[in-house]
């Protein structure tokens, strides 16, 4: 656990833990950089070292990095800092939508839709950018306190360009996986849509459709079991809710809603016509709303799978399923128990039904002996069909299948399969079904037609293209210059942060592409946003040399502003010691930093008194009276011996007190050893020093 103040990527700041999952923890934070609030996601210590998961904490960020929408919790930077891995999203203040149920009991329809639109608004963002979620679940919605819905943990979100498949285990939280997802097949769009009709069956009834003692009983429960209508628990529930429920929860991908989009439009129209019968689901006429019974070798591969439980995990609740296949052995399904089961039973049959029974199945053995006789006579020509005999009519004709949202491949496998032909009499763009899609068929689904006749489809080219131009957004603030973009069906795919001398904080300083561009619909965008004038921190001056602090100044981008002189007792001299602004202050850069450089410690100066024609003695004196010093020297002169014939210092002038003074003083050559000569006759220039103060 990360402790508070500590900074990551040197511009998140931690300042508290709101929740931890399966593989990392999740903390309140701040961006000093652009001074927002954001939710910080921290890979667990006990998974830093484990490439596996690194490699899974990384994908979450670049599944949901391209994705910025209003129902979706926005995901804005990813990095690694002293061995930590972590991801910088947006923060949301608010509940999961698990909690809100947990603590509501059950909500109500409108609320049910309301919050249903929302998140399939999400989760329909995250396909167009081929994205699916694979893990939504109630734990994985969160509501802010102002109500908005947004759809986190992309944790296993996989883009479906890609050609890896699922093996060995599953994905996402049980109680919400699809069918197909339980079974290790290849996953879609549909999938996600499954799990958001469970969501919807949880939200309006209070609990999951299935339930059980392990993992592996509900995911089989979702491969074999239909869904039971929420009305037996809800009376009350609007009959188009309850259709758009069923219709999401269908086992068979194909007959559920085929994007989010059509899903959103009946949601809405729930809202207007709660009571409208306008929601079409195929297993209602196919008789694919029975119960599947999965093969022998298929549900033993179902049950012997690897549950992996680190595969769940959400940002704001620790909800972690024990995966524990041991639970659910094979070998209590011993076929001698069923046996003795069975002989059982049959010792318990009234006699009279025995022997009822035994007619029976004599006359039915009858029945079949006659029909194989038949058969085989058939086949040798014995039974010849006579004139007039002709099959009717209706024998010779099929139903036409339906074939609208099917590919053109299994358009021609299911006209195969009833014999019939299969013709393309166009091809038309359509915003609702993807290339290669059938959009309609000429001849109406269920109607009977001749055997070999041809059904003529018309398949979509993909959705029409259309441009737009960007709008003009420069100055505006960020959220107005996204909703704008977003406005025009455009995607903001980054905002990239930049001084500025000219745009203030937080304002738009351009687009790319460029305002007025003519664009694709849909197409990403992304934003420069002003940081302001860029600051600089001051660094630290004191202590410094007076050509150091210049240099350092000029580093950071600032410039050298008055510098003075003060004595110092505690400074060297030319030491700085002290600066006008404080030491890591931001200012702008360019700014004038003044500081003061010691002269030294304070020093007490004196004048030089006229020392010249004063004796010896009296020159001395002079110098010790202005606490000076006096260094005699002794030369030859004309001058009357004993006197000053010229001094260092020049009369008047000042010296620090205690500095020593040269003075010269006259002598005979042939003075006495009694003071006035050296006494050796030689008239050599001698010297003493004397008078220190």
């Amino acid at each position: 656990m990360l402790k508070e103040g500590v900074f990551l990527g040197k511009r998140y700041e931690i300042l508290s833990r709101i929740g931890s999952g399966g593989m990392a923890d999740v903390y309140k934070g701040k961006d000093h950089k652009l001074n927002r609030y954001v939710a910080i996601k921290v890979l667990k210590s006990d998974y830093r070292t484990d490439e596996v998961f690194i490699q899974k904490f990384l994908s979450e960020a670049q599944a949901a990095a391209g994705l910025m929408h209003p129902n979706v919790v926005n995901v804005y930077d990813v990095g690694q800092d002293r061995g930590l891995y972590y991801m910088v999203m947006e923060l949301v203040e608010g509940i999961t939508l698990k909690e809100y149920i947990e603590k509501k009991g059950k909500l109500t329809a409108k609320e049910t839709i309301s919050i249903s639109i929302q998140m399939v608004t999400g989760i329909q963002a995250a396909h167009n950018q081929h994205i699916i979620h694979r893990d939504i679940k109630p734990q994985n919605i969160i509501i802010s306190k102002e109500g908005k819905v947004k759809v986190t943990d992309f944790g296993i979100a996989r883009a479906t360009t890609a050609t890896k498949t699922i093996s060995g285990n599953i994905m996402g939280s049980v109680h919400y996986t699809s069918p197909e997802q339980a079974r290790g097949a290849v996953v879609d769009e549909r999938s996600d849509i499954y799990s958001a009709g469970v969501t919807m069956y949880e939200m309006i009834t209070g609990h999951v459709p299935f339930d059980g003692d392990s993992t592996v009983t509900v995911a089989l429960k979702h491969l074999q079991e239909q869904i039971i209508s929420p009305a037996k628990e809800v009376p009350d529930i609007p009959y188009s809710l309850e259709c758009i429920i069923m219709k999401s929860t269908q086992k068979v991908p194909e007959n559920r809603y085929l994007n989010c989009q059509d899903l959103i439009l009946d949601l809405k129209r729930s809202l207007v016509n709660p009571d409208g019968d306008f929601v079409s689901i195929p297993s209602r006429s196919s008789g694919t709303d029975t119960t599947i019974v999965m093969p022998t070798e298929e549900m033993t591969r179902v049950q012997d799978r690897d549950y992996d439980p680190d595969d769940d995990y959400d940002d704001y609740d620790d909800d972690d399923y024990d995966y524990d296949s041991e639970n659910y052995d094979s070998e209590n399904y011993d076929s001698e128990e069923g046996d003795e089961e069975s002989r059982r039973k049959q010792d318990d049959v009234d006699p009279n039904t025995k022997k009822i029974m035994k007619i029976l199945m004599i006359a039915a053995a009858a029945v079949i002996a006659i029909g194989v006789f038949f058969m085989a006579g058939k086949a040798a020509g014995l039974f010849k069909i006579k004139p007039g005999s002709v099959q009717t009519e209706t024998d010779n004709k099929v139903s036409v299948p339906n074939l609208v949202g099917l590919t053109e491949e299994e358009a021609k496998a299911a006209l195969s399969k009833k014999n019939l032909g299969y013709y393309v009499s166009g091809r038309e763009a359509s915003d609702k079904y993807d290339k290669g899609i059938i959009i309609r068929q000429e001849t109406a689904a269920k109607k009977k037609v001749a055997k070999n006749s041809q059904i003529n489809v018309v398949v979509s080219t993909g959705a029409e293209v259309k441009t737009v131009p960007v709008p003009y957004v420069v100055g505006q603030d960020e959220a107005s210059a996204q909703k704008a973009l977003e406005d025009a069906g455009l995607v903001v795919a980054d905002s990239e942060a930049q001084y500025s001398d000219t745009v203030a904080e937080g304002k738009v300083i351009s687009t790319s592409p460029s305002p007025g561009a003519e664009v694709e619909e849909g197409s990403r965008v992304t934003m420069v946003v002003s940081l302001g004038v860029e600051k600089a921190a001051v660094p630290t001056l004191t202590g410094s040399a007076a050509a150091d602090a210049d240099a350092a100044l000029s580093a950071a981008g600032l410039v050298t502003g008055n510098v003075t002189e003060e004595y110092s007792d505690e400074y060297d001299a030319g030491i700085v010691m002290s600066q006008g602004t404080e030491p890591n202050k931001k200012v702008t850069k360019g700014t004038a930093v003044d500081y003061v450089v010691s002269k030294g410690p304070k020093v007490e100066m004196v004048d030089v008194p006229p020392l010249t024609n004063m004796t010896e003695e009296a020159a001395i004196q002079a110098l010790e009276s202005v606490g000076l010093g006096g260094n005699v020297t002794y030369q030859s002169s004309s001058v009357t011996p004993g006197y000053v014939i010229s001094q260092s210092a020049a009369p008047g002038s000042q010296l620090e007190k205690g500095t020593t003074v040269d003075i010269v003083v006259s002598e005979t050559p042939d003075s006495s050893q009694d003071g006035s000569g050296n006494g050796d006759g030689s008239g050599a220039d001698t010297s003493k020093n004397t008078g220190e103060p």
